[in-house]
């Protein structure tokens, strides 16, 4: 369906009971992600949640409105929390999506029942690891241009966004698989000049490390011990800062633990909201 949330149109989903406690997710990569993802991870809680899926403003299908800021981000959460017509939800979100779940949480602490984070980090430090483990794959050899270009944020436009992308795409999964990555190219909807904002401006000043205290509520943080982006080590840092938080890595998956083990994934993400009363005893 098409929501107008904040004066701009987002493509939106919604999986499980009416009356069920709401989660809401937000998928990663700006400009590149989708709804199609949170879709996949999240539809299988629709049994014990309402799960609230949607492409983020700039993103997706969903109409591209600036600003591509965090805060305008955050606000369209609190809308569709607002649509929704819930005072407390389960916050998801993944990669770039945990930045937006983090700073949400942060903002609105009232209204979180927990937080569930994925391969995510706290500020823009996973940079450096990225580049290293970039140049050092044995995987495949990478353009250190074209990633440089989606990196900082400075590609042309659709065409050499999705050049970039297909550039990098194999470092991402435990086990490189080139049709995978090659129809995971051909499915993406490029958006560059969110991308572009995000990654220029955006993640420039990101840091929210001196903020994390202030999230109180129970969290999970998960993360592939072979994620090359966002690194075991960003994960560490969230859970080290966020009082109630805790870590689980998944030892065969690389950026998507969520995808290459789903069902385990699925089962520490259940027991972890079950556990904290978050299911509303469902």
């Amino acid at each position: 369906m098409r929501l107008n949330i904040n004066g701009n149109e987002l493509e939106v989903e919604v999986f499980g009971d009416d009356n069920a406690p709401v989660m809401i997710t937000h998928h990663g990569a700006p400009g590149l992600g989708s709804s199609a993802e949170t879709k996949a991870t999240f539809s299988p809680f629709a049994d014990t949640f309402r799960v609230i899926t949607f492409d983020a403003r700039g993103s997706g299908v969903s109409e591209g409105k600036a600003p591509f800021t965090h805060e305008q981000w955050v606000a369209d959460v609190d809308a569709l929390r607002e649509w929704a017509g819930v005072e407390r939800f389960v916050m998801a979100g993944g990669s770039y999506g945990g930045f937006i779940s983090m700073e949400y949480a942060i903002r609105h602490p009232e209204r979180v029942s927990a937080l569930v984070l994925r391969d995510t980090s706290a500020d823009h430090e996973n940079d450096k690891a990225a580049r290293h483990n970039a140049e050092t794959s044995t995987r495949v050899k990478i353009d250190l241009e074209k990633l440089d270009r989606i990196n900082t944020g400075t590609v042309r436009d659709d065409a050499d966004l999705r050049d970039c992308w297909a550039e990098i795409l194999p470092l991402y999964d435990h086990v490189y698989d080139p049709a995978k990555v090659a129809q995971r190219v051909e499915s993406t909807p490029y958006r560059y000049q969110t991308h572009n904002y995000a990654f220029s401006v955006n993640m420039p000043a990101y840091d929210i490390k001196p903020q994390l205290h202030k999230i109180t509520i129970p969290t999970l943080v998960t993360v592939g011990r072979g994620d090359w982006i966002t690194p075991v080590a960003s994960s560490e840092v969230i859970v080290s800062l966020i009082p109630d938080a805790r870590l689980v890595v998944f030892e065969k998956s690389g950026h998507s633990p969520q995808i290459e083990e789903a069902e385990l994934w699925r089962k520490v993400v259940r027991d972890f909201l079950r556990e904290v009363g978050a299911d509303g005893g469902r």
